[in-house]
């Protein structure tokens, strides 16, 4: 597949939003409450099955889940893996010497950073749902 093949490709917007959510550890169930009285969990199976989904239900998913809504409307998963793949499967050995990445961040402390955000998510979750039982 050519770099102009990928960019034609068409991006799967709802597959993106099940892969970040699965990635957030949130359940359907919890996307739909946030989402607003008129969703459930159906709903929200079927918005991620949709290739194209409307930017305002997109903006608001993102803003749930805590990710840039670009990331939701251009993440390819198969584009990365062939960027990765061919970036660092090539036998010329040189490529891997000219990136010499030196990251000026720990990347431990931001796998850390990333984990106490997602704890953080699933305890107001928690919350959220505690209120909604109370409710009833």
């Amino acid at each position: 597949m050519t770099y102009t093949d990928m960019q034609n490709k068409k991006i799967h917007q709802g597959r993106n939003i099940k892969r970040f959510r699965e990635m957030l550890g949130i359940k359907q169930e919890a996307l739909a409450f946030e989402l607003g009285d008129d969703w459930n969990q159906k709903k929200v199976s079927l918005l991620e099955q949709k290739e194209t989904v409307e930017s305002d239900i997109l903006v608001q998913v993102a803003q749930i889940l805590k990710v840039p809504a670009e990331a939701i409307e251009n993440f390819d998963e198969e584009q990365a893996v062939n960027i990765i793949s061919n970036t660092f499967t090539s036998n010329d050995t040189s490529t891997l010497n000219a990136i010499n990445v030196q990251p000026t961040f720990n990347p431990l402390d931001k796998m850390v950073e990333l984990y106490e955000r997602m704890l953080v998510q699933q305890k107001e979750m928690i919350e959220k749902l505690e209120r909604l039982i109370e409710k009833k």
